[in-house]
Order: structure tokens, then sequence, then C-alpha cells
């Protein structure tokens, strides 16, 4: 089995012992499925299921846990989360007990979700919605993946996000008809795209295409090579 990365290593035992699914998901995630580390990460990703958001709260007794909601990233605010629940889209930032100080006076998370991991907010969940044995994405009833395809075990021995579904995400940063898609999110896609098999690169096409029909990744996902 190939060495866990230390920051994956740590997040990884902290959620051992998490009672319900969880997956390594983002750049992180990229880099497992590789092999390989292949750029420098501000944070760490993972993703649980909002219905879940109540063990999640619990798992995480005596970290500094800050929420944001579509709705209100706009807002910029930094007060912690009480566990309510998450009207999704929806992620919580966490800064583990031993990080733990001050807030930030504001919290950012508008467009590109800005985190501060330089203040120790290295951890960031996402929350994902499930309906019967199947993965609602993007909140699309018409965008679904059966959760058994969706979590699977990587060469790091970690539940990992499946490559198909990592990709789908960052392709939903962009937004409308024009390209905000991150950098960061070029280079993952550009990592990993030629490591999907064609039943992979069919389904983000598809996926993608239902909810951004102009997106600028559909082209190079018409048929494996061209890249």
């Amino acid at each position: 089995m190939t060495l866990v990365p230390e920051p994956v290593a740590r997040i990884a035992d902290l959620m051992s012992t998490y009672p319900s699914q969880w997956a390594l998901c983002g750049g992180w995630a990229v880099d497992a499925w590789l092999g390989r580390q292949t750029r420098d990460h501000d944070d760490l990703d993972v993703v649980v299921f909002v219905d879940d958001h109540q063990a999640l709260f619990d798992h995480l007794a005596g970290w500094q846990l800050i929420a944001h909601e579509e709705t209100n990233a706009n807002q910029g605010g930094a007060d912690l989360w009480d566990g309510c629940d998450l009207v999704l889209p929806a992620h919580v930032h966490g800064r583990s007990p031993e990080a733990s100080g001050p807030l930030p006076e504001r919290f950012d998370d508008a467009g590109s979700r800005v985190v501060y991991p330089e203040e120790g907010f290295g951890l960031d969940v996402c929350l994902g919605e499930r309906s019967g044995s199947d993965w609602v994405l993007n909140g699309d009833p018409r965008v679904t993946l059966p959760l058994a395809g969706s979590i699977r075990q990587s060469g790091w021995g970690l539940p990992m996000l499946a490559p198909e579904v990592i990709l789908f995400y960052k392709a939903t940063l962009y937004v409308g008809t024009k390209n905000h898609l991150r950098p960061r999110d070029e280079a993952d896609k550009v990592a990993l795209l030629p490591h999907l098999a064609e039943r992979q690169r069919r389904w983000l096409r598809e996926a993608i295409s239902l909810v951004y029909p102009n997106h600028p990744w559909l082209p190079q996902l018409t048929s494996k090579g061209q890249e």
C-alpha cells in the first residue's frame, strides 16, 4: 500500500471512528487515485451526508466549526456552527482543538470558497445528499449515482470519492456562461481525466451537460484521448 501523506493520515485517523459514511474528496483525493502528490494543498476535504450532520457535529466536539451555506455565503460572518440544520449546498470549515484560537472577524466564502488554512482551518467538510441507495449530486435529482459506486477504496486504503464524482464537483464551480473555474481545478482535471475509463467519462459528460450544457470541459469528454 502506498504511504499515506501525513495530512491525510491525520484526518483519516480522526474519521476512522466516525459512525457514518465519509470519504476523502477534493485535491488530495485526486492525488490518492494517481498515487502521488501532484500539487500543494491549502486544506483537506472530506464529504459526509447532510442527514448525518448531528453525528458530524458530535464527532468533532472540541473543534471550532464554521458552517457556510450558499444562501448566506456572502455575509462573511465567522460565527461557530452550533450543529443546526444546514441548507444545501453547504460545507463546514474546521479547526482542531490544539489549533483553536480567536475567530477571524470575517470568513468570506463568496464564489471561490475562500478558506483560512493559515489560521488553522485546514479541514473542509462538504455535505452531500442521498436518496435511498443513490447519491443526489449538486442538489439536482437528475444527477445521481449509486452510493455503492460513489465511494471507493484507492491505493491509500481509505474511502475516496470516485474520480468522476470528484471532477463533477470541480466542474460545477463553473458559473453561468463565463468560466470561473479555479486554476487548481483545471490542474486536477488535466491530471485525473486521462485515467478515467470510457464509462466514467460518459457519466461525467452527461452529468455536466445536464447542469451546464455549455461547460468548457465538455469537448474534452467526447472520447478518451481528446485532452
